[in-house]
């Protein structure tokens, strides 16, 4: 079940994901790019 949408700020990559992918996202970077992301990158569905 999704509960954000990320769009990445590099690639414009919109992925819904969960929670734990969240946190992924934020350590990592985005999962096309590797772009360095933000809290700001993220809305809730």
């Amino acid at each position: 079940m999704s509960e954000y949408e990320f769009v990445c700020p590099e690639c414009a990559q919109e992925i819904e994901i969960n929670g734990p992918m969240r946190e992924a996202i934020l350590a990592n970077g985005c999962p096309v790019c590797s772009a360095a992301v933000d809290t700001d990158h993220f809305a809730r569905c």
